[in-house]
């Protein structure tokens, strides 16, 4: 297996050493890329990345849709993996996807659990246990073989928001989904902005726009009006 590691990054110049450094030390002699697509940062991410040795690209698209789909274009792996900047993969991430592939599984996902001690957020933690569709997303990370992406297609760089489950949705249907019992590290600052009861009830809300056809511009008004985000999120 030859892993893509790929990396949509806008404004994360506070994590992208932790995240790239992180990524390198447990994947020591193994073989691997990891690739940072970049939405035009004003701030020092980029070369950071580069300065750290990834492959560094500017996304002509600007999107983490776009900027994924970018990074496939640049990858050599058979296995991309997609990673979000202010998530930490479990140190085994490359030993659980490769022994996921030798199962015959075509894609796939890890649980997660908050840097955050706060009881609530152990509850939101609890349920991605359940390999239900609704409890999957990209923060977790998720990886698929590049035979499954070629038949699912990429990401829709149309979407600003509710990519990842869109890309979710169409993999589950048409791969072999594996949900690896391990927990990725995932950032708690949207809920260190924001109460634990206004991001559930903001994300219900999209959610059932979504699912009822809104446009992406409607369901992006509405998150920014009911949450208080940094403003590199779209």
């Amino acid at each position: 297996m030859y892993l893509s590691i790929i990396i949509p990054t806008y404004n994360e110049e506070n994590n992208i050493k932790k995240i790239i450094e992180h990524l390198q030390k447990h994947c020591d002699n193994k073989s691997y890329e990891i690739i940072v697509v970049d939405a035009g940062s004003a701030d020092n991410t980029f070369s950071k990345a580069s300065h750290l040795g990834a492959k560094t690209f500017i996304s002509p698209v600007k999107g983490r849709a776009g900027q994924m789909n970018y990074g496939v274009q640049q990858a050599i792996g058979d296995v991309y993996y997609f990673v979000h900047a202010d998530s930490l993969p479990v140190p085994t991430f490359y030993d659980d996807i490769q022994e996921a592939l030798a199962s015959n599984f075509t894609c796939g996902s890890f649980r997660f659990k908050f840097d955050s001690n706060k009881f609530v957020l152990k509850i939101n933690s609890f349920f991605t246990r359940f390999n239900y569709l609704f409890f999957r997303g990209g923060d977790q990370t998720i990886f698929i073989t590049k035979s499954l992406w070629e038949t699912t297609g990429p990401y829709k760089e149309e979407m600003l928001i509710m990519e990842d489950y869109d890309f979710l949705e169409r993999i589950w249907k048409q791969g072999k989904f594996k949900l690896i019992p391990k927990a990725t590290l995932v950032s708690a600052r949207k809920y260190d902005e924001n109460s634990w009861l206004r991001v559930q009830l903001a994300n219900l809300k999209i959610v059932k726009m979504y699912r009822n056809g809104a446009s992406q511009e409607e369901m992006i008004t509405t998150y920014h009006n009911l949450l208080k985000y940094r403003a590199n999120a779209f």
